[in-house]
């Protein structure tokens, strides 16, 4: 349904303002008047995934603790689930990695500053006596190094500020966003991959080499004239191909076997974001391979 990123400076008053957030969508949510579709709040922390403060004090234990955070935030995303992610999320790049998850999951996306000058941070930093208190040289550091939200970046809006002055969250902005908001579909880099087949590569080059071989035969018994006809690999894999009307050389074939191979390999290794499967038997390199030979060779 949707994912709320609440960001500030350490000790700014996070979590209170996640908490108002949390009561304000569970009430609403509990109106009789209400008739949408049936969802849940979660609310993701730090202290609910058990992290401790002094995972910031290094970027060593810092970086699994994000993956921490990260994981859960994945597990969570559903249509029917509002998930409201209270931590640091200081790092951009953070934000808009749970943004392009959001995205892939289909989920509204808002993002909650709260606002708080460096000097309060540091004083109820002070105050705390709940044991999560942050150690001074890491919230000194962690406010020097924090990248605010900006409304002018996608994975940062809708943006709403609260200041340390404000009694309250703007529930009711923050209500509309996430349930009538746009729903910004999946883009190339936030689509699933989809992976090759195991035997994938070994079909690419069994085939391709069965044509390159088949090819030279098949000149061999024309003479060499050219023009179109029909190769066949196996009792289930047959060919058309159009010659030129002069004879192929082996080093041709060779190298035009092995450019088609390696444009193909990366799709195979790395996976491609080409739209609908794509079909890797023996059938369809086969007729990918003539194509490129057509397309390729010097007549």
């Amino acid at each position: 349904m949707a994912l709320i990123t609440i960001s500030g400076y350490p000790s700014s008053g996070k979590s209170q303002r996640a908490a108002q957030l949390k009561r304000h969508l569970e009430s609403r949510l509990a109106d009789p008047s209400y008739t949408g579709p049936s969802l849940s709040v979660v609310l993701l922390s730090d202290d609910t995934l058990n992290i401790d403060r002094s995972s910031y004090n290094d970027s060593r234990s810092e970086k699994p603790a994000r993956g921490t955070l990260f994981t859960a935030v994945q597990r969570n995303l559903a249509q029917n689930t509002i998930v409201i992610v209270d931590s640091l999320n200081y790092i951009k790049g953070f934000r808009y990695q749970m943004y392009c998850a959001a995205r892939e999951i289909k989920v509204r996306v808002c993002t909650v500053y709260v606002l708080a000058t460096p000097d309060l941070c540091k004083q109820w930093n002070n105050e705390r006596t709940d044991r999560k208190a942050y150690v001074p040289e890491t919230l000194a550091n962690l406010v020097q190094r924090y990248e605010e939200p900006s409304s002018m970046v996608r994975w940062d809006s809708p943006l709403f500020t609260v200041s340390w002055t404000d009694e309250d969250v703007p529930a009711d902005d923050v209500w509309r966003t996430i349930t009538e908001g746009v729903v910004k579909p999946p883009n190339t880099g936030t689509q699933a991959v989809a992976k090759a087949p195991t035997d994938a590569l070994r079909t690419l080059e069994h085939t391709t080499a069965s044509i390159a071989s088949a090819l030279v035969s098949e000149q061999a018994n024309s003479g060499s004239l050219g023009g179109t006809t029909t190769i066949t690999l196996s009792s289930t894999l047959k060919v058309r191909i159009t010659l030129p009307p002069r004879n192929v050389t082996l080093s041709e074939l060779q190298r035009l076997k092995r450019q088609f191979v390696t444009l193909h390999k990366r799709a195979i290794t790395l996976g491609t974001t080409e739209k609908g499967v794509v079909d890797w038997s023996e059938q369809s390199v086969a007729d990918k391979f003539v194509v490129y030979f057509e397309e390729n060779i010097k007549q």
